[in-house]
């Protein structure tokens, strides 16, 4: 078979055959197929789509193309439940989200990525601690998961090596967006990880990979049709992405505030919302509650009482952080050479702001790639960002920016300021939940 014909017969609208995704997966996963091929279809998919049974397909085959988990829930005393997000600016949710539905009962295998275009990704922000293995091996991966109830890892070479490959070209290739193919990647990874059940996250707004919300609806239907058929049960959150996540933006800042949150010391409303209705419905997902305003009540409880930030710091331990991460991660994490508050051009109320313009202004900073092989700044990014419907003037800033010189703060604040727009009144509040998807 030549690949040439499977991205010519792609380019011409045509469905691709089993034979066919099997062919393309095993070139990926063992890169026969070169780079260049690889983009070409991913790109020949992004403008011509793909078939549910196609998706479908793919997604088996990227998640059978490396190891397989097995789990045994009896075994562990609890479900085995992730959550996944499409991806946005600020979004540190993992980071809060694992240790909680684990101090509730759930085992969480979460296996996440690098940043995708101007979001970033929860293996870059987690780099961010010293000495964290952050792609052990699958043996220590399922032993921390067993004692401590969680643990957040990249994609080893073992699990899913076709997606992979498949997410790192896609990157930067401009083919991000395809419902397809973030469907297949997602899927792909959770199938391996031996879920029994699973908890999208759809981000939707200027943020986000799905700008509107019937885009969002269709990637969570197309998600949740997918698991269904391939024996994973998934429910999604559609939540807003139009502006960033919580009070930062970048890596190491965003763990952070992570860490306050767990420290129950700052817990930032759009955030906390967001986390609280996505912890009820793992709990609900892995059968652990039916009513979610209790398994509210559950996850609120793992936070205030100091349980889930115990969890998170054995996770971090285990896995060769360090031992007081939790309550001494200013010491711990990078911090930015110069910072410097952006202020607007003139008084008012923040109406609106480009919440991917904010993603691209970080990865102007060194927080976020252009290609492949760039090595981020994990120090750089965003602080004190002020949320819509505050008032921002001389005095109260858009945010502050971290940067590595002066030069560079310099270059992202215009890009920061433009990103905003000041009104005279206080625009209307939009919802952080938009809508809550269930299998048919």
């Amino acid at each position: 078979m030549l690949f040439t014909d499977v991205i010519r017969k792609k380019r011409d609208g045509d469905a691709l055959s089993p034979a066919e995704i099997d062919f393309f997966v095993r070139g990926l996963a063992d890169k026969s197929i070169p780079a260049e091929q690889v983009s070409a279809l991913a790109m020949a998919i992004f403008l011509r789509s793909m078939t549910v049974e196609e998706a479908g397909l793919l997604t088996v085959a990227m998640a059978h193309s490396g190891t397989t988990l097995q789990w045994d829930a009896q075994d562990l005393g609890g479900p085995v439940v992730d959550k996944h997000s499409t991806g946005g600016v600020g979004d540190k949710v993992s980071f809060l989200l694992a240790p909680i539905a684990a101090a509730c009962g759930c085992f969480v295998p979460m296996i996440s990525g690098r940043g995708l275009g101007h979001t970033g990704g929860t293996l870059d922000k987690i780099g961010s601690i010293p000495g964290y293995q952050a792609t052990p091996d699958l043996n220590l991966f399922k032993q921390v998961v067993k004692t401590t109830g969680c643990a957040i890892i990249g994609q080893t070479a073992d699990l899913a090596p076709a997606d992979r490959r498949f997410y790192a070209i896609r990157d930067v290739t401009s083919t991000v967006e395809s419902i397809p193919l973030i469907t297949a990647s997602i899927l792909s990874k959770k199938i391996a990880a031996g879920l029994d059940g699973l908890v999208m996250d759809v981000k939707c707004g200027s943020g986000a990979f799905m700008t509107t919300l019937d885009r969002a609806r269709e990637l969570a239907g197309s998600i949740i049709n997918t698991a269904q058929s391939c024996g994973l049960p998934a429910h999604a959150i559609i939540t807003d992405m139009n502006q960033s996540l919580g009070e930062t933006a970048g890596n190491a800042i965003e763990l952070a505030e992570s860490m306050a949150y767990l420290n129950d010391t700052d817990r930032e409303s759009r955030l906390d919302e967001v986390v609280m209705a996505l912890s009820a419905e793992m709990l609900v997902v892995g059968g652990l509650e039916q009513d979610r305003a209790i398994a509210r009540e559950k996850a609120n409880r793992a936070v205030t009482s100091g349980k889930a930030a115990e969890i998170f710091q054995r996770m971090v331990a285990a896995l060769g952080g360090p031992a007081d991460f939790v309550e001494r991660y200013e010491h711990h994490l990078p911090q930015a050479a110069f910072k410097m508050p952006v202020h607007p051009d003139r008084g008012g109320y923040l109406d609106t702001v480009d919440a991917f313009a904010v993603g691209n202004a970080i990865i102007e900073l060194g927080g976020g790639r252009r290609t492949l092989e760039d090595t981020l700044d994990l120090s750089v990014g965003l602080g004190q960002i002020a949320a819509t419907g505050s008032e921002v003037d001389a005095q109260t800033p858009l945010a502050v920016v971290h940067a590595a010189s002066r030069a560079d703060a310099e270059r992202a604040a215009p890009v920061l300021r433009s990103a905003c727009t000041i009104s005279d009144s206080t625009p209307d509040k939009k919802p952080v939940v938009y809508d809550t998807i269930l299998p048919n």
